[in-house]
């Protein structure tokens, strides 16, 4: 197998090459590590690249295979995960100067998920500096690149992820999402990204931003892709005292279900306002496509969610200040200049702002509740603008001056505020050729419907088979 073999290749089709041993692990290993080689100079999307450690466990891989000791659709199948994520014996920096040489002595869960399920880690994916924003554009180890036009930001913060996951550098990957930073980055990068309902998802060994917000998640090409990964990932860890005890459903298997029936919940207002035209033509688009699937649209309205992300930014970045408030005050030059204004700002929010904007939360979480008392699935944009010009703070829509960070989170946010579901899946490409997200929403605890509906829009398409130039 070489590196152009890896276009177009599926997670799911590679199992199933894998299980035939029509190509093997290590071949698979290899093709994917070229590919980084050549791509790692003009789009960054790694700090760490794991080669000898990803090229030894595919050859374990390869023999478990070969004796009939097959462990399932991610075994030898090359990953990466985002730098925020503890890997044994393996630099876990967080996107931070602070710790650029640490090296944990354990695995996050999800990683030790991941490994137990055969997968073969190929490296730690670059991201914004602890997380703290939508760019990726770090400081310490580089900006990474949209792979659909070079320049322009991949969002963030799994910006890395996005632009691997995109570009077949391994065939999936896992993010974080505090406010969006799963679902931004695949919309900009026209690829799938899933925030579980909290909890569901263990957060222990994933470096924190903010422990009511906090989610890990999948991400892949393809909402196939991305099922299996959360099944490998999902359920009850002990050591996570948010951890949902919930038995965990079959993702993959519900997956071919269908729509027709579904009630889609499609605002009037707020996530159609401040739209980029293109952003709002293109889904707009999807959710009448889901129509003509048989889904049922219901327009709704949700004034809560205009509060959300300004709810959202005052519990997140206070505890973010909380956790970082020692190296802020002992090393704050080890920051660079956004998070550490982000974060110096945060720490003067008071104890009345947090009590009140978690008294707002419970208000936001009630009405989201209501509402999907009424419909199945909210149906809106991952995000009002395509992916923006590094650099650039600030961008006009609809004549109207906005800040990047605030815009680009602006629809996100509710999601973890509420601590329910959400998907982002591509719909479309600007006229400039930049990707956009439709974004799913469900109930707390219906994973499954979520990516059920994504699933159903995304066969309908082709939208998942487009390949970036780079």
């Amino acid at each position: 197998m070489n590196d152009l073999d890896l276009d177009g290749l599926t997670l799911v089709r590679a199992a199933r090459l894998l299980k035939r041993r029509k190509i093997s692990a290590l071949e698979l290993t290899r093709a994917c590590l070229a590919r980084i080689e050549r791509l790692q100079p003009t789009l960054n999307a790694f700090i760490t690249i794991t080669a000898e450690h990803a090229l030894r466990q595919a050859r374990r891989a390869d023999r478990e295979i070969r004796k009939g000791k097959y462990r399932g659709a991610l075994h030898g199948i090359p990953v990466s995960v985002k730098d925020l994520y503890s890997t044994k014996g393996i630099r876990t920096t967080a996107g931070s100067l602070i710790l650029v040489d640490h090296v944990p002595t354990d695995n996050a869960t999800t990683v030790t998920r991941l490994e137990k399920a055969g997968t073969v880690l190929i490296g730690k994916n670059n991201l914004h500096e602890w997380a703290c924003g939508v760019s990726t554009d770090n400081p310490f180890f580089g900006t990474c690149h949209n792979p659909w036009q070079h320049g322009y930001i991949p969002g963030g913060s799994s910006g890395g992820s996005a632009a691997a996951v995109a570009t077949t550098q391994g065939l999936g990957s896992l993010g974080s999402d505090t406010a969006g930073s799963i679902r931004i980055p695949a919309h900009m990068c026209g690829i799938v990204g899933h925030k579980p309902t909290y909890g569901l998802v263990p957060r222990t060994g994933i470096f924190p931003e903010s422990w009511s917000f906090d989610h890990g998640g999948p991400m892949a090409k393809t909402v196939e892709d991305t099922a299996i990964l959360l099944q490998a990932i999902a359920g009850h860890d002990a050591t996570d005292r948010s951890s949902l005890k919930a038995r965990v459903p079959s993702f993959t298997r519900q997956l071919k279900k269908g729509v027709r029936g579904l009630r889609i919940g499609v605002p009037r207002h707020y996530f159609f306002e401040g739209v980029d035209p293109s952003v709002g033509r293109l889904v707009r688009d999807a959710i009448s496509n889901l129509e003509q699937l048989g889904a049922r649209l219901v327009s709704i309205d949700i004034p809560e969610a205009s509060i959300a992300m300004d709810c959202a930014f005052v519990i997140a970045w206070a505890e973010a200040a909380h956790y970082h408030r020692k190296w802020l005050r002992k090393r704050p030059q080890d920051y660079g200049p956004d998070v550490q204004n982000l974060l110096q700002a945060s720490s003067f929010y008071l104890a009345t702002d947090y009590l009140q904007a978690q008294q707002v939360r419970t208000r936001i979480q009630d009405a989201f509740h209501r509402l999907f008392q009424t419909i199945d699935i909210l149906a809106t944009p991952a995000c009002p603008l395509p992916a923006t010009p590094h650099g650039i703070q600030e961008v006009q829509v609809r004549g109207r001056t906005v800040s990047v960070l605030n815009k680009g989170a602006s629809f996100t946010s509710a999601a973890n505020v509420t601590g329910e579901p959400s998907c982002s899946v591509p719909c479309g490409f600007t006229k400039t050729g930049l990707p956009v997200g439709l974004m799913l929403q469900g109930r707390a605890g219906d994973d499954a419907t979520v990516l059920r509906t994504a699933y159903a829009y995304e066969q309908a398409n082709d939208w998942y088979k487009a390949l970036p130039p780079c």
